[in-house]
């Protein structure tokens, strides 16, 4: 199978087909998701917090996410591979905005790229599409912004604030984003968005209204047990199966059952 463009996936979106997004940051997660039929691989800063162990998203570089990019394009073979920006590497100017995102497209060998914002980052985002390289926006709860937030927050819940998102919504499809990340909207803002613009929206804890979903994959397969957020579904305990497998493995060493002679090698 070929890999998934996004004029495939807007054909999916027009068709009512729900779409689907996860997190992947190597080569072997990649070829696994892709296997399991999924619509987009997300390279996200998330990284940053479950790969690299940091507390926000912040200290993730352009670096990083090019790495990670590179290795989960070599894994995936069939979904749209789409690479975040990480903080401070677009907002400094519309030529850096370029510049990385052009990197993240040549050296990382994404298909699209995603960054966060409001209204200020429309004419960056204009001018990217313009240039030929496709933009997810994301809007709603952004966490590049969390020191100016102080925390995880839902978005769209006051009218008010339910009619800017909306506006910026609007504002980003006009500016030639082929998609909509809304993480951390109102159920209902969700849905207005959703039933506003003509591009998918793709939400994270936004509720059930959005054109597809994303997930981080370490978070949906119960990797950190004490992460147990409203918006999470748990789909494995992967949390008990790999602790398991490695103490099965560790008893086995001390044991001398591992390696066995069926794991060895002999002298003919």
């Amino acid at each position: 199978m070929k890999r998934i463009t996004i004029p495939k996936l807007l054909e999916k979106y027009r068709k009512g087909e729900k779409l689907t997004m996860i997190t992947a940051y190597d080569a072997t997660i990649a070829s696994l998701v892709d296997e399991a039929g999924i619509d987009m691989i997300l390279i996200g800063d998330s990284l940053g917090m479950v790969i690299q162990g940091h507390d926000t998203t912040i200290p993730v570089t352009m670096e990083d996410i090019i790495y990670h990019t590179r290795c989960v394009s070599r894994g995936s073979k069939k979904a749209l591979i789409v690479a975040d920006l990480p903080f401070m590497s677009y907002q400094v100017s519309k030529t850096k905005a370029m510049l990385a995102a052009g990197r993240a497209l040549k050296e990382g060998c994404a298909n699209a790229v995603k960054l966060e914002g409001s209204m200020e980052m429309v004419e960056t985002t204009k001018l990217l599409t313009a240039a030929g390289i496709p933009v997810i926006s994301h809007i709603g709860l952004k966490p590049q912004n969390i020191n100016v937030m102080g925390g995880y927050k839902i978005h769209g819940k006051s009218a008010e604030d339910a009619k800017k998102m909306i506006e910026e919504a609007k504002a980003f499809e006009e500016a030639g984003a082929f998609a909509l990340l809304l993480e951390g909207v109102a159920v209902e803002t969700a849905r207005e968005i959703t039933e506003t613009v003509s591009i998918p929206t793709i939400g994270i804890s936004s509720g059930l209204n959005c054109s597809g979903q994303v997930l981080v994959i370490y978070d949906l397969l119960g990797f950190n047990p004490s992460f147990n957020p409203k918006f999470l579904k748990v789909y494995a305990d992967g949390h008990r199966f790999i602790t398991d497998a490695v103490r099965d493995y560790i008893e086995e060493v001390k044991l001398e059952k591992f390696p066995s002679d069926e794991h060895s090698f002999h002298r003919k």
